[in-house]
């Protein structure tokens, strides 16, 4: 019995592994595998075709076809054992951590017919062996970082179909052979730093193509003609190069053409005739270029879904036929001269979800239609002419939830049904000449967060109902005929900072309860009616820095307790105010704050005469005369003294003035002279690797900060940032160069620049609250709430975004970190420090080697660590790191990490800890759920992989969508967004 029990188990102990499978155990051990993915990968299995990842064929035996570990979060190198698997066909390792370079054995994997190893961290140059696969139909090795040239014989491929190399370090010519495919049907090489090149026309050979994805692939000279042989061609983008001339007439041959995008080149001229026969097309992108002449009709006509003509020169009208087409979503016509009037039926035949037409010269009517099928999200009209009534048709557009008609010529009472639509977050009459009052219904836009209607026509009282907003940040109605009292549930607004009712005619006192608005930042009523006393309240308001009361009937003393109030802007003059001036205020710097108030005390020192004091003066005025000589002669002689004193002292520190030389950038209040004056020791108030920042305070009033250059010596400031590139000369080079002709309210404004042969001195505005590094990193760290932190992410990512998409050609900052985001008296955020910028012309239109490091620890970005290369990208980490410190409150390298930057710490936390263990415990966890969103904005822009970070444009969209219930809808890629998004790097007024 027993002889018989071991005889039926002897079968099953003596199966053993198969050969494949063995092979695949040495890929398992070759590979770090942390999430255990590879498992049940078990040698005791007598064939591997049940694995994870693993398929085989029904042969017998069976025989492994496909390996499959997509996401598996396997990293090591490249295992080239995997190609003794003599009959596999379709390997992928995508987005994984392999690490090695491709190895020439590759060529071994003899009947592959699909490789997919994209979003990797493979380096060094693609193998020219991969071409001797002569099954291989599909490559991809997208998303990491090969460099150098694409090897010639990829010319010889027999049967590759797909080839996809989008986001590597490629800087070799873009390859002409690559014509000789003539099986390809995707060809897809974008975001790649090659040698400035054309196209070469021996891609029209390619008429297999259906795809050709080539954007900001250093492409120059003109689009080819034989770009009309590919008859096949679904998807055609060639966007961010520097491509020029005419758009090729051969282009309208495209018949199954359904996307093409040719955004952020310098092409001119008209669009060419005989578009209509491109009937497949649904996506026409050509913005941001230089056409101009007309729209034609004959495009418009086309089933459009997307239409993107911003940012040219296109003048005459919109095509009416554009109404016409039946699936057109989005029209994007911003930034051009057209002229006229929108067509009437525009919106009644399309599921219209975005419209804007904004800063060109269009006139008449709002279209009533706009909103026919209930799905317009975002109607922007900005700066045009548009007249007459907001149709009452809009009012039921229940799907809004951006509404933006500044500057234009409109007029008549809003709809009541306009004003309550549930889903609108920004909501922008202002620069019009609407009448009428605030009716109730506005109680119904409970997602209402900003609210402008400035300078208008409205009267009536501001109804009780606005109490209701509970998400209002923003309400400005300055410039109206608003009257009547405040009302009492204004205190109810607790997420408000900014109150802006300031020439109106409002009455009454201010309401009850004010403390409650302890996110108040800005409170506007001057030039109003408003009496009584000013309330005592109004000093406990924590983040209060903008304070004007002037213009009103205010009685009373003024309350000890604003003295609590840390204030930027104070204004409280031409009201009845009596008595006595609180100390903190009582002095000549305030003295405009309190002019045209007859009861308060003219000695703004604190020292009033008493009456016994202003009788003796009557006695001793002729004594005091009798002086006047004396001490005139006295300080004639001690001015004489001391201004020879301060001549010599100014030459002894270099600063001669008649050897200086001012370049201005905008129109000055001051000379050289008060600048010079000002280099004193004793108003240094920063020094770092550039050199020192004085505070200078004008004889205008006005402060600025001056920046004096080091000389040529190299430095390296306490923080640890390596800099050996920004020496006097470079740096002065750089920050003029950039910051003397940009202008954006969240870049650094630079006055003027002042040179002599030995020195070198940039003036700035002055930033009253320093850098966000030195304030989140100190005692002071607390000041900065969540809301405060997220308007300063905002501003800063605007400010990189109008760098990167606005600025033409582009700017790369290359230092970005919280030491250079500056912090106004409001905690407004302005990039600064230019010292190492470059334009892309200057470092090509993709990635290319610096011959120095640029850049802070912890802040940049980890392809550094292989090359030098530098592009838009590696602003976008820094800037994810910077994300990170306002979502931590930690420095980026920090004793406390170990080995770790911010950016894995924060991740390995996350996973063993859980978020609550990074998020800074001086946040109220109230806003858990914005820090949260940013906190993993923050992380996708420090991806590892630059493919995988966002453009600044697509941050500052995610950004201001933190917290918003409804989204715009996604495109296929990231495309150029609209700049009159609220608050958007190039939003009105806000570029010079």
């Amino acid at each position: 019995m027993l002889l018989l029990l071991f005889f039926l188990l002897l079968p099953s102990q003596v199966l053993s592994l198969n050969q494949e499978g063995l092979y695949l155990q040495r890929v398992k051990l070759g590979f770090d595998d942390p999430d255990g993915a590879l498992a049940d990968w078990s040698e005791r299995d007598d064939t591997p075709c049940n694995w994870t990842g693993i398929r085989c064929d029904s042969s017998t035996p069976p025989s492994v076809i496909s390996v499959d570990l997509s996401s598996a979060n396997v990293a090591g190198p490249f295992p080239t054992i995997i190609c003794r698997l003599r009959n596999l066909a379709f390997l992928s390792l995508y987005n994984n951590s392999i690490n090695s370079s491709l190895p020439v054995e590759i060529s071994a994997c003899r009947n592959l017919r699909d490789l997919n190893l994209a979003q990797n961290y493979l380096v060094g140059p693609i193998p020219a062996s991969l071409a001797e696969i002569p099954t291989l139909r599909s490559l991809d090795l997208s998303g990491n970082n090969f460099s150098g040239d694409i090897p010639e014989s990829f010319g010889r491929f027999q049967r590759l179909e797909v080839l996809s190399l989008v986001e590597n370090l490629l800087n070799g010519p873009f390859p002409l052979f690559l014509g000789n495919i003539s099986t390809l049907r995707q060809l897809n090489l974008s975001y790649n730093p090659f040698t400035p090149s054309p196209i070469p026309p021996d891609l029209g050979n390619l008429t297999n193509l259906e795809v050709i994805w080539l954007t900001q692939c250093n492409l120059e000279g003109q689009i080819p003609d034989s770009v009309g042989r590919l008859k096949r061609l679904t998807d055609l983008d060639l966007a961010l190069n520097n491509l020029v001339g005419r758009i090729p007439e051969s282009i309208t041959e495209l018949s199954s053409v359904v996307q093409v995008e040719l955004y952020n080149n310098s092409l001119s001229g008209n669009l060419p005739r005989g578009m209509s026969k491109m009937t497949a097309l649904r996506r026409f992108d050509a913005s941001t270029n230089r056409l101009e002449g007309p729209i034609p009709d004959e495009l418009c006509s086309l089933p459009l879904e997307s239409l993107n003509l911003y940012e040219n020169n296109f003048e005459g009208t919109v095509p009416a036929s554009i109404a016409l087409s039946p699936n057109l979503y989005e029209l994007r016509l911003f930034s051009n001269r057209l002229t006229g009037e929108l067509p009437k039926d525009l919106g009644k035949n399309s599921p219209l979800m975005l419209i804007d037409v904004s800063e060109n010269q269009l006139s008449g009517e709002i279209p009533a239609n706009l909103c026919e099928k209930g799905l317009l999200e975002e109607l922007l009209l900005i700066q045009n002419s548009f007249s007459g009534k907001i149709p009452e048709s809009l009012g039921q557009c229940r799907s809004l939830n951006r509404v933006r008609l500044l500057n234009n010529k409109l007029s008549g009472e809003v709809p009541a049904a306009f004003w309550g639509l549930p889903r609108v977050s920004l909501f922008e009459l202002a620069g019009n000449s609407f009448s009428g009052g605030i009716p109730k219904t506005i109680s119904g836009a409970s997602n209402l967060s900003v609210l402008l209607i400035s300078n208008n026509q409205f009267t009536g009282n501001i109804p009780e109902e606005v109490g209701s907003l509970n998400n209002l940040v923003e309400f400005y109605a300055g410039d109206n005929r608003l009257n009547g009292p405040l009302p009492s549930t204004l205190v109810h607004l607790t997420e408000l900072i900014t109150l802006d009712l300031h020439n109106n005619q409002l009455s009454g006192q201010l309401p009850l309860g004010i403390r409650s608005m302890k996110k108040l930042n800005e409170l506007n009523l001057s030039n109003n009616r408003l009496a009584g006393e000013i309330p005592e309240d109004l000093g406990t308001l924590p983040v209060l820095n903008y304070l004007d009361l002037s213009g009103n009937l205010f009685s009373g003393e003024i309350p000890l307790e604003l003295q609590n109030l840390k204030l930027n802007r104070f204004n409280l003059s031409n009201n009845r105010l009596s008595g006595d001036i609180p100390p903190l205020y009582a002095k000549d710097a305030y003295r405009g704050s309190f002019l045209g108030n007859p009861g308060l005390c003219k000695d703004l020192a604190g020292l009033c005469p008493t009456k016994t004091e202003v009788k003796r003066q009557g006695f001793v005025w002729l004594l005091r005369s009798i002086f006047i000589l004396a001490a005139l002669v006295l300080v004639v002689g001690v001015a004489w003294f001391l201004w020879k004193y301060r001549n010599y002292k100014k030459e002894k520190n270099g600063v001669d003035k008649s050897k200086w030389t001012l370049t201005s950038f905008h129109k000055l209040g001051f000379s050289e002279y008060e600048i010079l004056d000002c280099l004193d020791e004793d108003n240094v108030i920063g020094s770092g690797a550039s050199g020192k920042v004085y505070k200078a305070v004008l004889s205008n009033g006005e402060t600025v900060a001056v920046k004096k250059l080091w000389g040529a010596s190299k430095k390296r400031d306490d923080s640890g940032d390596v800099e050996n590139g920004r020496m006097a000369d470079g740096g002065f080079e750089a920050e003029v160069e950039t910051l003397g002709k940009i202008r954006h309210k969240n870049i650094v404004k630079l006055w003027c620049s002042c040179t002599t042969r030995d020195c070198k001195l940039l003036v700035y505005e002055y930033m009253p609250n320093g850098s966000l590094g030195d304030l989140l990193h100190s005692s002071k760290g607390g000041l900065l709430d969540w809301p405060i932190r997220y308007k300063i992410a905002v501003d800063a990512a605007e400010g990189l975004s109008y760098l990167h998409h606005d600025c033409v050609p582009p700017i790369v900052h290359r230092d970005v970190k919280s030491n250079n985001i500056l912090l106004d008296g409001e905690f407004g955020a302005r990039v600064a420090d230019f010292g190492v910028a470059k334009v892309v012309d200057m470092v090509g239109k993709g990635p290319k080697s610096m011959s120095v490091i640029a850049g802070s620890c912890g802040y940049i970005a980890p392809e550094y660590a292989y090359t030098l290369r530098v592009n838009e990208k590696s602003d976008i980490y820094s800037f994810g790191v910077v994300l990170l410190e306002l979502v931590t409150g930690r420095l980026p390298v920090d004793p406390e990490f170990g080995e770790k930057d911010l950016v894995k710490w924060v991740c390995t936390t996350m996973d063993q800890k859980g978020v609550e263990h990074v998020l800074d415990p001086k946040l109220d966890l109230c806003f858990k759920e914005e820090i949260c969103k940013v906190l993993n904005i923050g992380l996708l822009c420090s991806s590892s992989l630059p493919i995988n970070r966002p453009s600044m444009r697509r941050v500052v969209k995610m950004l201001q969508e933190v917290g918003a219930e409804n989204k715009p809808k996604a495109g296929k890629k990231d495309g150029k967004l609209s700049p009159y998004y609220y608050g958007d790097s190039t939003d009105l007024g806000s570029v010079v």
